[in-house]
């Protein structure tokens, strides 16, 4: 007879199936679909219903048995969003959907999720959580460019900088244009002409010579 065999070993010691099946169960309760080979889907399946029916008993003592199993966050999203669209159904939280043979070894490959699995909402989530997550790498970046730079490359800050150096501008030619005590100044065009001299006619010759001093040699 062959006692206290149940179960699939999936060629792996305890320990090390027990730190698969916490990981798995992590990422079930956190994108609630996972593609995984049969035989693990089939193992992870009970291990799930049994969490699921902790969540929907609630209470801190339920919250700590789950803890053993998962991850906080996973714990936090089974307790607060998974259990409670559950609270009327009194089984089969799960299914298990065959995919074929996988290339390389041929292993049966399968997915498994929940049975209110909605593809096109997960899908809308997520696209929101990754550009929010863009964003916040970008605004990241920006802020290590302006330590680095010390300058702003935002629309909003360039526009502020122009105004207030426009500001700047218009000062200083208030102050240029009336300064306190200047006198107006005059046209150039209402200036008279001035009147050409007249050329005086030397006599005695057109060389002129410097008189010597008395008593010179």
């Amino acid at each position: 007879m062959q006692h206290n065999r149940a179960g699939r070993k999936l060629g792996r010691t305890s320990a090390h199936r027990k730190a698969l099946f916490r990981n798995q169960l992590t990422s079930l309760f956190l994108h609630e679909r996972i593609q995984t080979t049969i035989s693990k889907a089939k193992e992870l399946r009970p291990l799930a219903e049994k969490l699921v029916t902790l969540g929907k008993r609630g209470g801190l003592h339920a919250r700590r048995l789950a803890l053993r199993d998962v991850s906080q966050d996973a714990a936090k999203r089974l307790f607060d969003e998974i259990a409670p669209r559950f609270a009327t159904r009194p089984g089969g939280y799960t299914r298990i959907l065959k995919l074929g043979q996988r290339q390389g070894d041929a292993a049966e490959k399968a997915i498994i999720e929940f049975v209110d699995f909605d593809f096109a909402q997960r899908r809308a989530e997520k696209k929101a959580a990754d550009k929010a997550v863009t964003e916040k790498k970008e605004s990241i970046l920006e802020k290590a460019r302006r330590l680095v730079t010390g300058k702003g490359s935002t629309d909003k800050e360039a526009g502020k900088a122009d105004e207030s150096t426009e500001a700047a501008g218009e000062k200083k030619v208030v102050k240029k244009a009336a300064p306190k005590g200047a006198k107006p100044e005059k046209d150039s065009a209402k200036k008279a002409p001035k009147a050409p001299r007249a050329k005086v006619e030397k006599k005695g010759g057109s060389t002129t010579r410097t008189p010597r001093k008395a008593g010179g040699a």
